[in-house]
């Protein structure tokens, strides 16, 4: 006689609750991640440096990370979309080196005239880059944004002939160097571009759009949104951050290097995807992407302190970087076990 497998026994409502619950205390503790990490890393320079937490120190931690910090705000856009832009950095050499020809070539002293020539120019290089990506339906911004890294730096270094071009007006040199107090004028400015950037994000129609498009470009597509156009103004910010980040780059050196920004734009991608933000779109934040920021500008600035080799530095950040991935695969994984949950307490 066959004996029919007994089916297995349905969760208790309590238990599902309980389990429902600890999902959810694990998730919020895997979203604050990135800023457990700063608070961790914080605590550890402090205990070994005593020269870490002074006022001055602090000032050149958010010095360390503002061009991070604008770089990774410019970068944020993108990344919710499921892009990347990977020609930031050659777009801090080749903007600070049309002000700079500004400046020797015709004469313009003024910085107020500087800054939005050296602004614009990144972000017309961002528009050619979006254009390249949307127009041309290149199946990933990936390529159209390594060419412009290419041609940017070698026009960086046609332009300025291979050399230092030297000589910043003077509120470029503020922007770059200059403090109130022991607060860097540079923090200043990456905290309203924040501000900013998190109202474009929160308050705006636009903000809404590409967490759409990140999470289902198509689907963005068929209910009406503009996804090319908007596809486009982000790789157009974009530029325009590394514009701004040239600005400082160039106040603190008080020259245009065709060699600068050389590789920052990795440092700004691994800053936003610490920060909580994902490859795959939909997802991120200004906060995240600040405190990402932070997270490496202390960990160079602490390491400079106990005289840590850079090699031993690169292998710092990279692990961080790792830690970030995994706790983003973990917050995936813990959301769709969430979901799951829920879904079966609906059913008992």
């Amino acid at each position: 006689m066959t004996q029919t497998a007994a089916p297995p026994p349905t969760p208790s409502p309590n238990s599902m609750q309980r389990h429902n619950q600890f999902l959810k205390v694990t998730l919020a503790l895997v979203r604050l991640g990135p800023l457990v990490m700063l608070g961790v890393l914080v605590l550890i320079m402090a205990s070994v440096s005593p020269l870490f937490l002074t006022g001055r120190n602090l000032g050149n931690v958010g010095l360390e990370a503002s061009v991070v910090a604008i770089l990774a705000l410019g970068q944020l856009l993108v990344i919710i979309t499921a892009g990347i832009d990977l020609s930031q950095g050659s777009l801090i050499a080749l903007t600070s080196v049309v002000g700079a020809l500004w400046i020797r070539d015709l004469d313009v002293v003024s910085g107020w005239a500087v800054i939005p020539t050296m602004i614009l120019a990144g972000g017309l290089a961002g528009a050619v880059s979006g254009t390249l990506f949307v127009k041309g339906k290149i199946p990933h911004p990936f390529l159209p944004t390594l060419a412009m890294l290419m041609v940017a730096r070698g026009l960086a270094l046609l332009f300025s002939d291979g050399q230092p071009i030297t000589g910043m007006p003077d509120a470029i040199r503020t922007l770059g160097s200059s403090r109130i107090g022991d607060v860097p004028v540079a923090v200043i400015l990456v905290a309203a571009l924040a501000v900013l950037i998190h109202v474009l994000l929160t308050r705006v129609t636009w903000g809404q759009w590409i967490y759409a498009i990140g999470s289902n470009r198509e689907g963005a597509r068929r209910v009406g949104i503009p996804v090319d156009r908007v596809l486009i103004s982000v790789y157009v910010l974009s530029g325009m951050a590394a514009g701004t980040a040239a600005l400082v780059v160039s106040g603190q050196t008080n020259s245009a290097y065709p060699t600068a920004g050389n590789l920052m734009e990795l440092s700004a991608i691994a800053a936003v995807i610490i920060g909580g933000a994902s490859f795959f779109g939909g997802r991120g934040t200004v906060l995240g992407a600040i405190v990402g920021a932070l997270i490496l500008g202390v960990i160079q600035n602490g390491l400079n302190l106990l005289n840590v080799s850079a090699a031993w530095q690169y292998v710092a950040l990279g692990t961080v970087v790792v830690i970030a991935v995994e706790m983003d695969v973990l917050r995936g994984h813990l959301e769709s076990r969430l979901r799951t949950v829920r879904t079966e307490e609906k059913e008992v």
